[in-house]
């Protein structure tokens, strides 16, 4: 199965999988120019739309997507997203025949209250949950519905691909280097983005192994980032050591 980050509008990436007869799923199109440029570039067919959170950047392109090709939407149970489709919630599969895939859905709250993933065939369509080196901000969730999202997503295999919706890890990694700045993959992860995005090249898919091992927000448990959090008042908890983080993730500006 191919996979195809495609860019869309500042910083978002659609993600694409294909196999070898030219079927394909798209996750959160936020817009339907580019995938259709990259459907027909390709001699591709659109069978399934999945949607992971109500956001525009992850729906404005679904509908015209769908009326184009007749394709088959996947969305959470949210009115906010007016597509006519298959609502999935936590714990469902989805057995799609062409392409041959099967994708777990998770329910991960936090971003929005009613978020959800998509983990199948060795990759995580994450949305706005996590990010590399970081993750999504509370806009509807509580810290606590947040980190037992991130959690699940830590107990998945190590080699699973990380396919966030946005491009930023560099920025991420900034504020990650001031948590724990003397971690070694941290700093190495840190230089390889560099020179990804130096030449224009996402800095995603990456694999959970090396998330587990960079970002602060899968790593509260951790004593670097515990003391961190001891000098900003906020070791004795999990749930606040997390808050913490994301509150000073809110206001970093280096």
């Amino acid at each position: 199965m191919q996979l195809t980050a495609i860019p869309s509008l500042t910083d978002n990436y659609i993600w694409l999988l294909s196999d070898a007869q030219g079927q394909a799923v798209v996750v959160d199109p936020g817009e339907s120019a580019p995938v259709e440029r990259h459907l027909q570039a390709h001699g591709l067919s659109l069978r399934a739309i999945l949607l992971t959170h109500h956001h525009d950047d992850h729906i404005k392109g679904a509908a015209a997507l769908q009326m184009n090709h007749h394709s088959a939407v996947y969305a959470p149970h949210d009115p906010r997203i007016d597509l006519i489709g298959h609502r999935v919630s936590d714990g469902d599969l989805i057995s799609l025949e062409s392409p041959a895939l099967t994708l777990r859905v998770m329910g991960v709250p936090g971003h929005t209250l009613s978020h959800i993933a998509y983990c199948g065939d060795g990759k995580l369509f994450c949305g706005d949950t996590l990010f590399s080196l970081g993750c999504g901000r509370l806009f509807e969730g509580q810290p606590e519905q947040m980190l037992a999202s991130l959690d699940r997503f830590a107990e998945l295999p190590a080699d699973t691909l990380v396919c966030a919706a946005h491009e930023y890890t560099a920025a991420n990694g900034r504020f990650a280097l001031s948590v724990d700045p003397a971690n070694p993959a941290l700093q190495q992860r840190v230089r390889d983005v560099d020179l990804l995005r130096a030449e224009h090249l996402p800095s995603l898919p990456v694999s959970l192994a090396s998330e587990r091992q960079t970002n602060p927000f899968l790593r509260v448990d951790d004593p670097a980032v515990i003391d961190w959090c001891r000098h900003h008042g906020a070791a004795e908890s999990r749930v606040s050591r997390f808050a913490a983080l994301r509150q000073a993730k809110d206001h970093f500006t280096a």
